[in-house]
């Protein structure tokens, strides 16, 4: 059996130091995204936060705005499509699962300096538009599933019925700040599939 050279020994506890390393700055990171927004994240606030020498975040991420996008994209926002073989239930429930993490997941204090800062900067309004279709495409998975079902017709477009359902999610979470309880997200979505008919 071969031993392991002193060198190759060396380089892996090297790389468990670089992940580490990054690990902590990522964690920092989206701590201080969490409790500050985008305004409160400095390289200076995350090397001190992370313990990881200025040098070393610099080495991994050029610039704080590819810090910002790397832990950004880190907030974990795509759902898995249910398949309970109605529609009406498929989204019910998807939008209580948003509706259960919209009061408390951290993402959602990040959010809105996200979209604030994607007016100013066309890498975050990448990152916006994608954390956006990681939250959307489970419910468009189930939509297109539906029509592919005959369920719905395959002539309406998934992203009015999604925005009819986020649309007033959204708005209790960030401006009326009204109770996302079971009987509001049944509502959303019977208002979303009523709408469907009538068109």
């Amino acid at each position: 059996m071969k031993k392991i050279r002193p060198r190759r020994k060396k380089a892996a506890a090297t790389d468990q130091r670089v992940l580490h390393s990054k690990k902590a700055v990522l964690a920092a990171t989206y701590e201080l995204l969490s409790m500050e927004g985008l305004g409160g994240v400095t390289v200076d606030a995350v090397s001190k936060r992370s313990g990881v020498a200025k040098t070393t975040v610099y080495r991994h991420w050029p610039s704080r705005t590819v810090l910002l996008l790397d832990a950004c994209s880190q907030m974990g926002t795509k759902a898995q499509p249910p398949d309970t073989g109605s529609l009406k239930n498929d989204l019910e429930t998807l939008t209580a699962q948003v509706a259960g993490r919209l009061p408390t997941a951290p993402w959602t204090r990040i959010m809105p300096s996200v979209i604030d800062a994607a007016e100013r900067d066309s890498k975050l309004a990448a990152l916006q538009k994608r954390i956006h279709a990681e939250m959307r495409g489970a419910f468009q998975s189930v939509i297109e599933g539906a029509q592919q079902k005959g369920e719905i017709s395959a002539s309406l477009d998934p992203a009015e019925i999604i925005a009819a359902i986020l649309g007033p999610l959204f708005y209790r979470r960030w401006f009326s700040r009204e109770p996302l309880n079971d009987h509001f997200v049944k509502n959303v979505v019977t208002r979303a599939l009523a709408s469907i008919s009538e068109s």
